[in-house]
């Protein structure tokens, strides 16, 4: 169980400073009149107290408040122009943001939850205790911003007024930071003092990138004080590990959820996209999948675009699911980001008009940007994440250097999207009928199926598996990603999976709002299904279809056959969604390699959870039930019809011929 407020605070330890009128006086000599001024608006003695020890720790030479205005957003981009964080670019309002070429991604060896006696963690995370936490801390973070100054922002996670909000202070050194702070979430200056009030918390986030060498990154640190709600991020610059508003507070979100609202609310690394039905009907989607499993360009193939990373959900009083996006910007991976598949983000990242970060993307000698997977030839040279750049440059080993980091991420406004919805800023969310999980999956489960009950929801949630990706680094092979937060759940993941049935299972919610819990893969590849090259049997574009047939399953439109996995759409159905939706030809030849079960493969993944899932703690046995039943399915479908079962057989075996 989680205790908050249990041990000693870090940063009042570090700092010293453990009273309001001690924390004014000090304040007081540390801040010019005009940003002491700035900070006096703020009312709350915690924030005052935070902040206060963490320049009393870290020592910068100024402080400046960020209070959202016009000038104060104009003086962090200068500020980041300055220190060489940002260099502009061609495009008007377009910037660059370069890491160290040895910090590409997540740094999870080096990321830990600060703990007290007792208290368990996600196993697959990593743990300090707090007296060794603090004796890091202040060793690595004392005197860090000397020289530098000091920025201070106060955002909220989520609409003004929603129940799923979460106010949060940044406190960096770094104005590329503040800069994507200042993008991608809601500056709460005016309101924050009401908003910690009426939610009676609040997150903080300390970061210094400190002197930002390579030799300075085995001294890099994330750490996540759980009982307190403080990040505290050290000698790193990757936005990942920086920006703690994002997934660092959504951890924070996470722990809210299970341990204090368990059923009644969730955090997910989920989208949220609204899709146009029949007769005008928006039917809203959440989703998760793994970073660069496709999550961006789901969530922009919606009619209406809510957000591409993160869901705070809770059931409200008509029993329905509601929906809140944390965020109101993007951080979007660039790779194989193009014209074809992803036409409403390429305007605003080939055209003036938006404000844009961009990092670790090569840049050519005219200012422009070029990325892996662009569709456009790339030039004969540049510079990007690891210096000077030209076309056939090689590594130390013979490999070809790409033009652009495989993580190479994009930062701007979601309002500055096409398809952005009015209602991301309701404070009542939206009603969420259609939820889907998804990882990069070559060879095992067809594009889409939907679970039978939401038990089974969760099961396919929890059983995410996904090629690795550049996202953490040094991470290779294949891996599990339970529902694509495993990262981002800070206790036992049995504790997790149980706050997951009793949400998706909660007798509140309405059986007209009972929600539609599918699997989504779109990387199956030829040569699994018998072929003989590695080309994917789909492309970008196929995802419209995927969920406009879902947004049809779950108002009762469309047929489905059953099949031990869930259902799987019917041949004719696809046939008609395809060339209605994006005027393609759908063979039958293509429906059955991609909807055949691969016995053999489904039951080894189902295997690979049951063994993983059974060296956990206190895992519900519903998860190892509803396993179990889907394997004594397929065998039996096996018995029948051997390794490879198509469509058709499913049909045969259901009913006598008849399809459910």
């Amino acid at each position: 169980m989680l205790l908050k407020n249990k041990g000693v605070d870090v940063i009042l330890e570090i700092g010293g400073i453990i009273s309001f009128d001690a924390a004014f006086t000090f304040l007081e000599k540390k801040l010019d009149h005009e940003n002491l001024s700035k900070l006096l608006k703020i009312n709350q003695k915690d924030v005052f107290l935070k902040i206060a020890n963490t320049i009393a720790m870290c020592l910068p030479d100024s402080i400046f408040v960020c209070t959202g205005s016009e000038e104060d957003r104009q003086y962090i981009r200068d500020l980041a122009l300055t220190n060489r964080e940002e260099t502009k670019l061609a495009l008007k309002g377009h910037t660059v943001h370069f890491d160290l070429k040895e910090e590409q991604g997540r740094i999870t060896d080096r990321t830990f939850y600060i703990t007290n006696d007792g208290e368990e963690v996600s196993s697959l995370a990593k743990k300090i205790s707090r007296d060794d936490a603090i004796n890091d801390i202040k060793n690595k973070m004392s005197g860090i911003m000397l020289g530098k100054v000091m920025l201070i922002g106060f955002y909220l996670r989520g609409p003004l007024g929603s129940p799923m909000s979460n106010p949060a202070i940044e406190i960096t050194s770094s104005a590329y930071v503040l800069h994507s702070a200042e993008i991608l979430y809601r500056n709460a200056y005016g309101t924050f003092d009401k908003e910690v009030a009426r939610l009676g918390h609040f997150y903080t986030n300390i970061h210094s990138q400190g002197l930002n060498r390579p030799e300075d990154l085995p001294n890099a640190r994330v750490y996540m004080d759980r009982s307190y709600q403080t990040t505290y991020s050290i000698n790193c610059t990757y936005a990942g590990n920086t920006l703690l508003l994002k997934k660092g507070n959504h951890r924070f979100s996470v722990d809210k959820a299970v341990y204090k609202n368990r059923g009644d609310e969730l955090s997910e690394h989920m989208f949220i996209t609204g899709i146009e039905g029949p007769q005008g009907r928006l039917t809203w989607f959440a989703g998760a999948a793994p970073s660069g499993c496709g999550k961006t360009t789901t969530a922009m193939a919606g009619h209406h675009f809510i957000g591409d990373d993160l869901a705070q959900m809770w059931i409200d009083e008509n029993g329905a699911i509601r929906s809140v996006n944390p965020e109101c910007g993007i951080f979007g991976i660039v790779e194989n980001l193009n014209w074809e598949g992803d036409p409403l983000l390429m305007e605003l990242l080939k055209n003036e008009g938006t404000e844009v970060i961009w990092s670790n993307v090569l840049i050519d000698e005219k200012g422009f940007p070029h990325w892996t997977g662009n569709g456009e030839e790339p030039p004969e040279k540049g510079f990007n994440f690891q210096g000077f750049w030209k076309k056939g440059m090689t590594d130390k080993n013979g490999k070809p250097v790409p033009i652009s980091h495989s993580n190479a991420r994009v930062t701007l406004a979601s309002k500055d999207i096409t398809n952005y919805s009015t209602d991301s800023e309701s404070s009542d969310g939206v009603i969420t009928r259609i939820f889907t999980y998804s990882g990069r999956d070559s060879d095992t489960m067809p594009p889409v199926r939907v679970a039978k009950n939401p038990d089974h929801g969760v099961v396919i949630g929890a059983s995410i598996v996904s090629a690795a990706t550049s996202t953490e680094v040094g991470a290779t092979g294949v891996n599990r990603a339970p529902w694509a937060n495993a990262p981002f759940i800070p206790g036992p993941l049995a504790d997790y999976m149980d706050a997951q049935f009793c949400f998706f299972g909660n007798k509140k919610i309405a059986k007209k709002h009972k929600p539609v819990m599918a699997g989504l893969n779109y990387f199956l590849t030829d040569n699994a299904r018998g072929g003989t090259s590695n080309k994917l049997l789909g492309e970008k574009r196929d995802v419209r279809v995927w969920l406009e047939w879902l947004e049809r399953k779950a108002h009762d439109e469309v047929y489905a056959i059953d099949t031990p996995i869930g259902q799987i759409p019917k041949y004719n159905d696809l046939r008609k969604l395809f060339w209605k939706i994006i005027k393609k030809e759908y063979l039958e030849s293509l429906y059955i390699k991609q909807f055949s079960l691969y016995i053999d493969n489904i039951v080894a993944r189902i295997d690979l959870q049951i063994d993983a899932y059974g060296k956990e703690k206190g895992v519900p046995d519903k998860l190892f039930k509803v396993l179990n039943e889907q394997k004594e399915g397929l065998i039996n479908l096996k018995k029948q019809f051997g390794s490879v079962v198509s469509p058709d057989d499913l049909i045969k075996f259901n009913n006598k011929g008849k399809a459910v």
